[in-house]
């Protein structure tokens, strides 16, 4: 089916997970945390909301100002379980990708996930509404992968773009829903500590504000991909972030579990961009 083609919307209700403000911060722990300490601290704070289909109307949502795009993208990809095939092939088509329709001068793929419920060990749909970082750690994450080099490239402006692919379509079961940059502020943010054996990483998660406008690509293909904006250091009006979440498809009860992968990349820009 063509973007833009015209299709019947199936706009739903659904629960998104959103996140209740505390005086303290939150904090996960993927390790064993020290002695008297939750591996969780957060308290979820569920809620019933629209999440309105944007399918047919794909070139109204672009980066600048939603923080999110619909794209086709086929992939040469033929085993997205094979690692050597992901970095081999995907990694490199990813960093295409992003030069291509952003005009980026450099683009780094710094990690990826696939998901599929199905498979032991294997991740699964996110359900919290969340932001894959914050203003402090991302600027860390150019650092951390870019070593010698990252100190000059800061001082230009950068980005993360979460690129994100069903391996197997359509997607039925866990669609990913996105929140539109215009019915939110960072106020709505909460910087969140995810702690680590040797690092102690900074996530946001959000507070629920009716404001909120969420959106989902029904039906999402192999060769669609949605770019999430994680991070933009440009602070000149345009989306600098989205954040997102997996949910319940009440229009799908019984659908196979989703399978999807998705690439985390650093993305830098010319001066003029």
């Amino acid at each position: 089916m063509p973007l833009d083609a015209a299709v019947a919307p199936k706009t739903l209700t659904s629960t998104l997970y959103y996140l209740k403000r505390s005086a303290e911060k939150p904090a996960r722990y993927r390790i064993e945390p020290p002695a008297g300490v939750p591996k969780w601290n957060g308290v979820d704070d569920p809620r019933q909301v629209t999440i309105e289909d944007a399918r047919g109307r794909e070139s109204e949502f672009t980066l600048d100002q939603n923080g999110f795009a619909l794209l086709k993208a086929p992939t040469a990809v033929a085993d997205f379980y094979s690692e050597d095939e992901i970095r081999r092939v995907y990694y490199p088509e990813i960093e295409r990708l992003l030069c291509d329709r952003l005009g980026a001068s450099r683009v780094h793929v710094f990690d990826h996930n696939v998901r599929n419920a199905t498979r032991p060990g294997m991740a699964v749909p996110s359900r919290q509404v969340h932001n894959d970082h914050t203003v402090n750690s991302a600027p860390r994450r150019v650092r951390d992968h870019l070593g010698a080099e990252a100190e000059e490239l800061l001082k230009g402006r950068f980005g993360i773009i979460n690129v994100w692919r069903p391996i197997r379509g359509p997607v039925l079961d866990s669609p990913l829903a996105l929140c539109d940059a215009r019915s939110f502020t960072d106020d709505d943010l909460i910087a969140s500590d995810l702690v680590y054996a040797h690092v102690r990483g900074e996530t946001s998660r959000v507070e629920y504000s009716p404001r909120h406008r969420w959106h989902y690509f029904s039906d999402m293909q192999t060769d669609e991909v949605l770019l999430i904006r994680v991070h933009d250091s440009a602070n000149d009006g345009r989306a600098r972030l989205s954040f997102h979440t997996s949910f319940e498809n009440p229009l799908t009860p019984g659908a196979p579990p989703r399978e999807s992968i998705e690439v985390r990349t650093l993305v830098f820009f010319p001066p003029a961009a």
